[in-house]
Formats: C-alpha cells, structure tokens, sequence
C-alpha cells in the first residue's frame, strides 16, 4: 500500500540542505518519491511493503535532518 505524509525537520537551511537530504533518501528501497522545501517541510511518498515510515525517518536522522516533534 502506498503512504504519504508530511513532516516538518530540522537541518534544512539552503538548496544545498535539500540536495544532501536527496542523497541520503536516494538508494531507500520503496521510497517513491520525496519532496522538501526550504522552510523544511518533507513530503514522503512510500511502499509500505517495502519499507516503512521509521526506515525513512532513520535515514534522514542519520544525514542530520531529524524530524521535529509538533508542539
């Protein structure tokens, strides 16, 4: 099944953020698509068979973009 969902992360400062983000989410397998702005908002599209949302979240933690909890 596919899941989306929008988190807002910590890290992302420029275009060069999004492209590092980029790298680190690129070889995750079942990640369909991902999408991050400046104000860093990140849009994950995933298999849900084939990986899962903490997989993903794992990844970007370990390049510097931890997610950040809503108030």
């Amino acid at each position: 099944m596919t899941m989306s969902e929008t988190i807002q992360v910590s890290g992302i400062r420029c275009e060069r953020c999004v492209n590092r983000l980029a790298v680190a989410l690129r070889d995750q397998e079942g990640l369909e698509s991902a999408n991050a702005n400046l104000m860093g908002e990140v849009t994950l599209t995933w298999d849900d068979e084939r990986t899962s949302r903490e997989t993903l979240l794992e990844a970007m933690a370990r390049a510097g973009f931890r997610r950040l909890t809503p108030a």
